[in-house]
């Protein structure tokens, strides 16, 4: 792992990218910088991405987005050079045949179905109107969209547009998937549902790279974490580093539902449960835990056992930003 170092310190010389495999296996950042104007987006970045699951983890601002701009050729460097599997993002024909992109932000066609959007999409690969209706099929059967293929999108929730975006990205069947924040409004079961689609992509030997401000989605979904501050990178390598922070500061997770009384009633017997109270507008409460794994299974079982609607699962920005503040505070120390 490269050295870490503080936002507004002298950056040090970028060290070589590592060699130990070939550079059309990797996602290649060397000495990368990009700025906006006088604002840093990110600077020196020198990276080496392997296949597997990797983690881009900071707060907002802190150069996620920059990164997978890059990656993708949305954005071009103010310096040093991207490749993606030997593949400069300044060519995107050859570049999007091996890359699926997930991003945050939408829009649909006026009438367009899930279905009917997916097959659009499909039909610009030249291979006929059968395999567009027929892989579009199964894209919607694997994000958990069969029930709501022929509902127009526009009208999706916010979680199914997200399976339908993240269907997107995967349709050109992709060796490198780039996911904006992928679970992002997504409920606890399709949570996990799409968590066991993206560890089995990357089991198939594919890269899957992942942002993410939130701690405890990176622990359980990345075999490696990035972590970014401020443009910089602060540190890089084994999640097991985060996962030994996130149980020394308890996690705080905002839960809305249509029964927020009686659901923080079960779940304040929880181990690992320090905390619950309900939110000042009364339509959800927020549960501090000291063991999110643990938390997250348990949670899954009570909501289907006392059928409680979900809208929506996520950790407290002012829990999150203390963690990240204690790992750049100590240099990013304990990472791999």
């Amino acid at each position: 792992m490269s050295s870490p170092h503080r936002a507004g310190a002298a950056a040090p010389a970028a060290p070589a990218v590592p060699v130990s495999r070939h550079r059309d296996e990797l996602v290649v950042f060397e000495n990368v910088s990009k700025f906006y104007g006088e604002t840093l987006g990110v600077n020196r970045v020198t990276l080496a991405i392997p296949p597997g699951i990797t983690g881009l983890v900071g707060p907002n601002g802190a150069g996620k987005s920059t990164l997978m701009g890059l990656m993708t050729g949305l954005l071009r460097p103010s310096a040093g050079s991207v490749t993606v599997l030997g593949i400069s993002p300044a060519h995107p024909e050859q570049l999007f045949r091996r890359v699926g992109f997930c991003t945050q932000q939408d829009a649909f066609p006026p009438g367009a179905t899930g279905r009917s959007f997916l097959v659009s999409f499909l039909s610009l690969a030249g291979r006929g109107t059968a395999w567009a209706k027929e892989r579009a099929a199964e894209m919607l059967d694997q994000v958990g969209l069969r029930e709501a293929a022929d509902r127009r999108a526009a009208g999706y929730s916010k979680g199914m547009r997200q399976r339908l975006r993240l269907g997107l990205a995967l349709a050109a069947d992709p060796q490198v998937l780039i996911l904006d924040e992928p679970l992002n409004g997504l409920d606890p079961l399709a949570r996990a549902e799409v968590i066991a689609l993206l560890q089995e992509q990357a089991r198939s030997g594919r890269h899957v790279i992942l942002s993410s401000h939130i701690l405890h989605e990176v622990d359980l979904l990345s075999d490696q974490v990035v972590l970014l501050n401020e443009g910089y990178v602060v540190a890089e390598g084994n999640i097991q580093a985060v996962r030994g922070e996130m149980h020394r500061h308890p996690l705080q997770v905002l839960i809305r539902c249509d029964a927020p009384q009686r659901l923080a009633t079960r779940l304040m017997g929880l181990d690992g449960v320090v905390e619950v109270k309900l939110h000042p507008d009364k339509g959800g409460f927020f549960v501090r835990t000291e063991d999110a794994d643990s938390f997250f299974y348990a949670l899954n079982g009570i909501v289907l056992e006392s059928g409680a609607r979900i809208d929506a699962v996520a950790p407290a920005d002012d829990d999150v930003q203390s963690v990240y503040q204690y790992l750049i505070q100590n240099g990013g120390r304990g990472a791999a």
